[in-house]
């Protein structure tokens, strides 16, 4: 007992002699609760406290108030600091996911939320640099609300900022002979800038994630090392605690299965078996994708002409409006189930290949019919007679979105409630179901991919989204945690957000920047409506500013950049050779660390 005491007030006196940076950084590594380091703290302080009056050093009053302020900044800061990550964003919830369900479940719930953090940001730059200006000259909407727009996005919301032909095409000017506001220019360079951020966001995040999860040399280091120094000593709570013993059980269960993970030798007659049924699955996933994209192309068709032959009722009206995202959401919400079901039939050695082929053949199905529907929206709706082309495109994305969401919400209850339901009363057998993280995370990523195309025709269209998700990450974490059941084959997956951030890049936002270059530079905007009004294209705008900067000086290097970067065709040819060969050396790498990992199992 003695010695203890003597060995604390050694320790306490070891602590009084350094300075406060390096007392501070002292006591934080000290394998101790934060309860027992607060109290060896205030004892240093007090020692400190002794000495400086033992020694007769008389602080001035305005010394000491200086010193009273420091210390109860740095104990605010650390209270804060302690705080901060429980605090954060969904850091609760996420931790209790991965400790039940594994981190392959997890991966799912840490990609929506950062598609929730990147549409936020999104909302913020278009709503400050678009909307705010645009609400400053705005006149008042005489139109009826009736509360059916907020599904069809017609009606009300026609005459708001929402939408394209709103906004004005006129200098923005609230003092006279003040400063002007160019509505033309803010709009394409907000839109333009943007889409310039998320293409470096994208790349930086996709290497980032790729470093950690491929190239990382921890990444397969030894189990022990995880189970006896990754214990966080200052957990003293006794859920916590329990939380904490559930994650690292669930953790050691996936390295040892991605160790003892058996290849298994198949002779020659159930090799060729495999590849035709390979074969013959994926012959009807293609075969319906095109189905379906023939359908939904001739829906639209059909649906543009009745709509463009005369007025009808307003229900009539509303229902029509309805018709092709309908059609579209239910095609994108049942085909993968039947995805799922080949995947199943294809009994696949890993959980990982099954999801990585689903995740293909759904990416194929939803980036087909985004594109048929973008070779409607810029050949068939902006050669209408419609008096402004780009609000209609605007309101069929927004109806996508807002049908899409409803489905998702449906999708949780009809495809997991009561699939819970059956499996537990009806037929006990099939259990409790499993959650489906191929199909979840194609719906996040095509909904992402609408919300990129509806953004030069839908301003606010990420703010919209942004709720959407947000709703979605705890009707699915509610309904993850009351009907499904942690997957049968425990698996790592380290790898899989960095494959959702490679598929949100490739295809969807490079076929997204496909359709905006061909909108902005070849698209004829509307005669009647929106900024762009009376210009041969949008880019037109940019043209005519850099004339008049050609007769300033001072703007030469702006002009130098339109010529030679802009409008050069070699400099996007080197872009794409650059993305082709990160692309290239992606997949290298991968089938390299695959090849490595198969030689270090035979060897164990």
């Amino acid at each position: 007992f003695f010695h203890g005491l003597d060995a604390e007030e050694g320790l306490i006196g070891s602590l009084a002699k350094m300075s406060t940076r390096e007392r501070i950084k002292t006591i934080r590594k000290m394998p101790e609760t934060m309860k027992k380091k607060r109290e060896i703290r205030n004892e240093v302080l007090k020692e400190l406290t002794k000495r400086s009056r033992h020694s007769g050093t008389q602080l001035s009053s305005c010394t000491q108030c200086l010193q009273g302020i420091a210390v109860s900044f740095r104990r605010s800061g650390n209270t804060l600091s302690e705080y901060f990550h429980q605090l954060w964003m969904w850091h609760k919830a996420l931790k209790i996911i991965g400790a039940v369900f594994g981190t392959s479940v997890l991966s799912y719930f840490i990609f929506l939320k950062w598609l929730l953090y990147f549409n936020a940001f999104s909302f913020l730059i278009n709503f400050s640099f678009i909307t705010i200006p645009q609400l400053l000259a705005a006149e008042p909407n005489k139109l009826p609300f009736t509360g059916l727009e907020l599904l069809t996005g017609a009606g009300y919301f026609q005459q708001t900022v929402l939408y394209y032909g709103f906004y004005t095409n006129a200098t923005i000017r609230k003092i006279k002979n003040g400063p002007f506001y160019n509505m033309q220019l803010a709009y394409i360079f907000t839109v333009g800038i943007y889409f310039v951020i998320c293409f470096l966001i994208l790349l930086f995040s996709m290497a980032n994630s790729f470093r950690r999860n491929f190239l990382n040399p921890l990444a397969d280091s030894g189990k022990a090392s995880k189970l006896l120094c990754t214990w966080d000593f200052n957990i003293t709570n006794e859920k916590a605690v329990k939380l904490q013993q559930k994650n690292l059980i669930t953790q050691m269960k996936e390295d040892l299965a991605e160790v003892n993970r058996e290849v298994l030798d198949f002779s020659l007659k159930e090799r060729v078996a495999r590849i035709a049924i390979h074969l013959l699955c994926w012959f009807a996933s293609l075969g319906t994708a095109v189905a379906a994209c023939a359908g939904v192309y001739f829906l639209s068709i059909n649906n543009l002409e009745l709509f463009m032959k005369g007025r009808r009722s307003d229900l009539e009206d509303q229902a029509a409006m309805l018709v092709l995202p309908v059609v579209a959401s239910l095609l994108n919400t049942f085909m993968p189930f039947f995805y799922s079901w080949l995947g199943h039939m294809e009994r696949f050695q890993s959980p990982g290949q099954q999801i990585f082929v689903t995740v293909a053949r759904n990416i194929i199905l939803k980036i087909s019919i985004v594109g048929i529907l973008c070779y409607y929206w810029l050949n068939v709706v902006a050669a209408s007679e419609s008096q402004c082309w780009e609000t209609l495109v605007g309101q069929d994305i927004y109806r996508l979105v807002v049908v899409d969401f409803i489905l998702c919400l449906l999708g949780s209850f009809f495809g997991e409630f009561l699939r819970r339901i059956i499996g537990t009363t009806v037929c006990v057998s099939l259990g409790r179901p499993e959650f489906d993280i191929a199909r979840s995370v194609l719906d996040l990523i095509y909904a992402q991919t609408l919300t990129w195309i509806g953004i030069l025709f839908s301003p606010l269209l990420p703010g919209i989204q942004m709720i959407a998700f947000f709703i979605v990450f705890y009707v699915k974490k509610v309904s993850l945690m009351r009907n499904c059941q942690p997957p049968h084959k425990v698996w790592k997956t380290a790898q899989m957000t960095t494959s959702f951030k490679f598929l949100l890049f490739f295809p969807s936002f490079l076929g997204v920047l496909c359709v905006i270059g061909v909108t902005v530079w070849r698209s004829k905007p509307s005669e009647g409506c929106g900024p762009f009004r009376g210009l041969p294209s949008m880019f037109a705008a940019v043209s005519e500013w850099v004339k008049i900067l050609e007769n300033y000086a001072a703007a030469k290097w702006v002009v130098w950049i339109y010529h030679n970067l802009i409008t050069s065709t070699l400099f996007f040819f080197i872009l794409s050779a650059i993305a082709l060969i990160i692309t290239y050396i992606y997949c290298q790498i991968i089938i390299g660390r695959k090849t490595m990992t198969k030689l270090l199992r035979k060897q164990i």
